[in-house]
């Protein structure tokens, strides 16, 4: 018992075979935050007019854009990692090995996001401020799917609960003898998210914020603890100025926040209405039996 609570143990798998196909935890992971992400901006929306599944209509074409962009962000920052002399360029398109960006995968599931929003007539905003504690909540379990591959793990640390790492791990820091043990950056991550989805649901419920304030909340809220925990990480990455490419990215993040909250504060200090762009409200059923009658 004194040597479990001297560390945090790594599992000793990362994925299992389920017949001929080959199941990771880390992409278990991801697929269980998408499904909780979605359900929670379903549920949200529908209590504020929405039809139900106007969400899953959105989702659609946010979460590929998302997957996506997580994984070109990743790959960017980590080239030397795909490419040199030899490499297999197959592992590019890997995803269910590890190695998508969390803002790569904003960036462009924000693309996907604003486009399924237009095409379903539900204002991008409050679709964003919908599904944001659901994202975080999605962070915070693929955090743990990056503990199942041993992976994206911070400095070495005498702390009781650091985190034992496999020495044959290819990541584990070449030098350094076996046994030392690191800081648990992926535990970090996933509290400090956990947390952000109470207090996004606690700041909702007690300000009902709209018009993508929640939103600015959640991406400013993730930034600060993002800058702590990458701060801590050892593993390769693109450094620019001192700082690595993710500090840089939290950093625009919570700048861009500002200028949401700033911006939108302007534009819209009223309450929002409906979730609905103008003339694109779903009709009642009453309007429904009006437009049968005139039709028959």
């Amino acid at each position: 018992m004194s040597h479990i609570l001297d560390s945090i143990p790594s599992p000793s798998i990362s994925y299992f075979d389920l017949g001929p196909f080959r199941v990771h935890f880390y992409a278990l992971f991801i697929l269980l935050g998408i499904i909780l992400a979605i359900w929670i901006a379903n549920h949200r929306l529908t209590k504020r007019g929405g039809v139900s599944g106007v969400a899953i209509d959105i989702a659609l074409w946010a979460v590929p854009f998302g997957i996506v962009g997580g994984r070109v962000f990743h790959v960017l920052t980590h080239f030397n990692d795909y490419f040199y002399n030899g490499a297999d360029y197959s592992a590019i398109f890997r995803v269910w090995e590890g190695g998508l960006a969390i803002y790569g995968a904003i960036a462009f599931g924000l693309v996907g996001a604003w486009i399924g929003s237009k095409i379903a007539g539900v204002r991008f905003w409050s679709f964003l401020d919908a599904v944001a504690p659901g994202v975080l909540l999605a962070q915070a379990l693929g955090r743990f799917g990056n503990y199942f591959n041993q992976e994206l793990f911070g400095v070495p640390t005498d702390l009781p609960w650091g985190l034992q790492i496999d020495s044959s791990n290819p990541a584990y820091p070449v030098g350094l003898p076996a046994g030392v043990l690191f800081q648990p950056t992926f535990l970090y991550e996933m509290i400090w998210s956990l947390i952000g989805v109470v207090v996004l649901f606690a700041l909702d419920k007690r300000f009902e914020l709209r018009w993508g304030k929640l939103f600015a909340i959640y991406i400013a809220y993730y930034s600060v603890g993002r800058i702590w925990t990458e701060s801590l990480r050892i593993d390769p990455s693109q450094v620019i100025l001192g700082l690595r490419t993710n500090i840089w990215s939290a950093l625009v993040s919570i700048l861009a926040a500002i200028v949401i909250w700033n911006m939108q504060s302007r534009r819209h200090p009223g309450l929002e209405t409906s979730i609905y762009v103008p003339g694109k409200e779903p009709k009642t059923a009453e309007e429904k039996a009006n437009t049968v009658d005139s039709e028959g």
